[in-house]
């Protein structure tokens, strides 16, 4: 009898447990990301792994072994590739991407997407306002991305010139923000 009181017991505190955390999940203010809540409370892989708009680059994020270092405390600012950003680049490009002996570029591409620290967008077209116009980046990878507006519109543009508008701003997280751009970037070759 005692030991089934300490089950009951047990499932009743689990029971609280977990309803309190999804309840507190509920409550917390989300955005939506390929068609799943991106909850602050969790960190960048966390959310992302549920985003139906970003499989290529989860596959790609695990491949590269970049997984631990987005789960960490951060915090980073993520400018995140949906499926079709990465559909525009030439045919076979990720394929090859995901190719063991084509780790180091893969990593550098993929860090080329992030920034050190936490930058809203409001952070961002403050920086913008102070460069006059532009504001220059540095990436994780030893890259620079500069953010620039045309009307109403964010964008970054990678070191080669090519541009990619932001579509998603400030989807917060516990170690960070993710900007979701629909253009993949990429570093002076």
């Amino acid at each position: 009898m005692k030991s089934i009181n300490k089950i009951n017991v047990a499932l009743l505190a689990f029971s609280l447990f977990f309803g309190i955390t999804a309840m507190a999940q509920k409550m917390e203010k989300t955005v939506e990301v390929g068609g799943a809540p991106m909850y602050p409370s969790k960190n960048i892989v966390e959310n992302a792994v549920n985003s139906k708009d970003h499989t290529t680059l989860v596959a790609a994020v695990k491949t590269a072994g970049l997984v631990d270092v987005l789960m960490s405390e951060g915090p980073f600012t993520v400018f995140a590739p949906t499926n079709a950003a990465f559909d525009k680049l030439p045919a076979g490009t990720v394929e090859t991407l995901l190719k063991p002996e084509n780790l180091k570029t893969l990593q550098t591409i993929l860090t080329y997407h992030v920034v050190a620290g936490k930058m809203n967008k409001s952070d961002i077209l403050m920086a913008i306002k102070k460069g006059k116009g532009k504001a220059m980046m540095t990436t994780v990878s030893g890259g620079t991305l500069t953010a620039w507006m045309k009307g109403k519109n964010l964008y970054i543009t990678d070191e080669n010139g090519t541009s990619s508008m932001i579509t998603i701003t400030d989807v917060n997280q516990k170690n960070g923000v993710i900007h979701v751009v629909d253009t993949v970037v990429l570093p002076k070759s």
